[in-house]
């Protein structure tokens, strides 16, 4: 049986684009695989049997950067995260790279940083045999910036989770008013602290939704005061899928001003629902939201209330949920899960 391993040892961190990432690769690629073709997953010891027992499970060891045991007849090694520290034993064995950002390059002025885990993604592409990227901007990136040694560089898009919420779901926090909403880690490449800025001039809340990381959610409460806002602006910390879904749903509009995204799962999560979404016009954002978002070109509070006025204006008047929902729909895990398998049984044996 020809064997495919997957790393799918960024599961170890929940409620993370990266565990839904690999939670929906699997699922998808475990769902159009050939009969002959066994799969392999590395994944955290929690998550063993998660997939069903038509797959072996190699799980997260502390020697599993060292070796991992029974990994020497892999044909074809996935590794789906350009900061993986795993690789294959066999020399034979052809590796897969997904690189999803170089963010690093766009967050920090420390050249140790980036020197750091530029080493961390060339090992990486320098072991691997095709190297994919989650967007066009990603590419674009890799190929600027790092030697990519004549190894073929394609992208394949993300797929994107779409769930309907049951009529009478009800979530932990039920909003007052009408709410925007956002979602992603509470960490200042969201840029989070920016948008309580939009509610003076509104009658509505402010939901974010995500991990905290750091103190971060103490700038974003310091600027909701500064405008006079605190009691409008929500922090509900990670959320279930349910609770999410119905956020989304409900929302009046979904904003999102990351300085940094790879790609934007919630944005076509948004979409999915025909919302309104408001974005930068950083790094990959626009190639996801395209014509159907609105954009900041930056982030002074009279433009972004002047874009939330306008793009509100415009949504309401052209009613694009029709439109907007389309978009989303093109991005459809089968279809990225297709395009791995091809790559996989081209470089199998």
């Amino acid at each position: 049986m020809r064997s495919i391993l997957l790393d799918l040892e960024r599961m170890k961190y929940p409620n993370t684009g990266l565990y839904h990432y690999c939670s929906s690769l699997a699922t998808h690629l475990l769902k159009h695989k050939h009969a002959d073709e066994g799969f392999q997953l590395f994944i955290p010891k929690a998550l063993k049997g998660s997939f069903g027992d038509q797959v072996r499970y190699i799980t997260l060891q502390l020697h599993s950067k060292l070796y991992m045991t029974g990994t020497r007849d892999v044909q074809v090694w996935h590794m789906t995260h350009q900061q993986s520290k795993y690789y294959p034993v066999n020399a034979n064995t052809k590796m897969v790279l997904t690189i999803h950002d170089l963010n690093y390059l766009h967050e920090s002025d420390s050249e140790r940083r980036k020197n750091k885990y530029n080493a961390m993604v060339l090992k990486g592409i320098e072991r691997a045999n095709i190297i994919t990227c989650i967007s066009e901007f990603v590419k674009k990136d890799v190929m600027q910036n790092l030697a990519t040694f004549g190894k073929p560089v394609k992208v394949i898009y993300n797929g994107c989770n779409f769930q309907d919420i049951e009529p009478e779901y009800i979530p932990t926090y039920i909003p007052a008013k009408p709410f925007l909403f956002s979602l992603g880690i509470i960490g200042p490449k969201k840029n989070f602290h920016v948008v309580p800025s939009i509610l003076p001039s509104l009658d509505a809340e402010l939901i974010i939704s995500g991990t905290p990381y750091g103190d971060y959610n103490k700038k974003i409460m310091a600027e909701a005061k500064k405008f006079g806002v605190e009691d409008r602006v929500h922090l509900t910390g990670p959320v279930s899928e349910k609770d999410k879904n119905w956020y989304l749903k409900n929302c009046k509009a979904f904003i999102f001003p990351s300085l940094a995204e790879g790609f934007g799962l919630p944005v076509l999560e948004a979409m999915y629902y025909g919302k309104p979404v408001f974005l930068s016009r950083l790094t990959s954002l626009p190639e996801v939201g395209g014509e159907h978002a609105y954009y900041f070109d930056n982030f002074l509070p009279e433009h972004m209330r002047d874009v939330f006025e306008k793009g509100m204006h415009h949504y309401e008047t052209t009613h694009p949920q029709e439109l907007i929902k389309a978009w989303a729909m093109r991005f459809s895990w089968d279809n990225t899960a297709r395009e791995y398998l091809s790559i996989y049984r081209k470089l199998r044996p």
